[in-house]
């Protein structure tokens, strides 16, 4: 079992525990809405295209209408499942980079919705690859940033992810790599990082849209 595959049954048990109408941290889709736009992500590129114009929007909606009406039994399976065999998601390689840091991300928005839940907790492995991944990305998720990002995951790493505009210095984000990955996926509120810099340029990231 690749990483994307853990990170995929573990969202699954972590919805069934929650419920289908359980809030999650995406805007106001509860758990099956969250499960519904994990399934045609991968599964309907159709759907996900035809979404992406205005001529097309009331076909993607009446498809993700049809998913949504499913029995949520079958909806968790239908993720838990996978993509489609022919998909290029099916190759385990493409899975983990395409997958990885969507699953661990949707996992946090159906456990922290809920203030009564903890974690999710992760395992050594998929903070390394959070951090790869935030090397490889930071730039890209900060991009709207005036300010410097240093990220510092004690014990694993530092990077720069990106320079200060004139005028400004940088901010250091510290905390384990998920959690800054959490952070710089838009999630501030939910992620547990601690934040040093000048007042300015923190309150300058701090009003900065994140993520992609």
């Amino acid at each position: 079992m690749n990483l994307a595959q853990e990170h995929r049954r573990a969202l699954c048990e972590s919805a069934v525990r929650a419920g289908a109408d359980a809030p999650t941290l995406c805007g106001d889709w509860s758990v099956r809405d969250l499960l519904v736009h994990l399934v045609v992500r991968e599964g309907r590129p159709d759907v996900t295209a035809a979404g992406l114009v205005p001529a097309g929007r009331g076909y993607a909606d009446r498809v993700q209408a049809e998913y949504a009406a499913m029995e949520f039994d079958d909806l968790v399976a239908r993720v838990r499942n996978g993509p489609p065999r022919l998909s290029p998601l099916s190759i385990a390689r493409v899975d983990d980079a395409a997958n990885t840091v969507e699953f661990v991300l949707h996992h946090v928005d159906i456990v922290r919705a809920t203030p009564s839940r903890h974690g999710p907790a992760f395992e050594e492995v998929t903070h390394r690859a959070m951090f790869t991944t935030l090397r490889r990305l930071g730039r890209l998720l900060f991009r709207q940033a005036p300010v410097g990002v240093v990220v510092v995951a004690p014990g694993r790493g530092r990077a720069a992810l990106r320079r200060p505009r004139p005028g400004h210095g940088s901010v250091v984000l510290t905390g384990e790599p998920v959690e800054l990955m959490v952070y710089a996926s838009g999630r501030r509120a939910h992620a547990s990082v601690e934040i040093s810099g000048d007042t300015a340029d923190t309150e300058a990231l701090a009003a900065t849209p994140l993520g992609m």
